[in-house]
């Protein structure tokens, strides 16, 4: 059973930036092509990023060069780096990985991202 951890979130002003963190215990992310998504009340869950075992990177359009996912085998974790936020990316944070329409992991609880002055 894995168990996703989401931290980093917070209140910040419009230009602002946060560093998320998403830790995982129970089993190694490393085969995995990990992503950050994210939900706002009212609307589907969207994909942010994601980071695949090699390190190929897949971003929203919206990231627009903005945000950075990474990840970190050997602590078994990966991180959101998110810089000139906008009140438009006020959204919950989660981090999981996806095979289809499928999620394979439980999500964790996020961590909240309000943009906001």
């Amino acid at each position: 059973q894995v168990q996703l951890v989401e931290s980093g979130g917070g209140l910040v002003q419009p230009g602002g930036s946060l560093r998320l963190s998403c830790a995982a215990s129970g089993r190694t992310l490393t085969p995995y092509t990990m992503g950050w998504y994210r939900q706002v009340p009212g609307k589907e869950r969207e994909l942010v990023a994601r980071i695949r075992t090699g390190g190929i990177v897949n971003s929203a359009d919206f990231v627009k060069g903005r945000f950075t996912i990474s990840r970190d085998n050997a602590k078994n974790t990966l991180s959101l780096e998110m810089k000139s936020l906008q009140p438009e990316d006020t959204a919950m944070y989660y981090c999981n990985t996806q095979v289809g329409s499928k999620f394979l992991f439980a999500w964790g609880q996020g961590t909240l991202v309000t943009v906001s002055s």
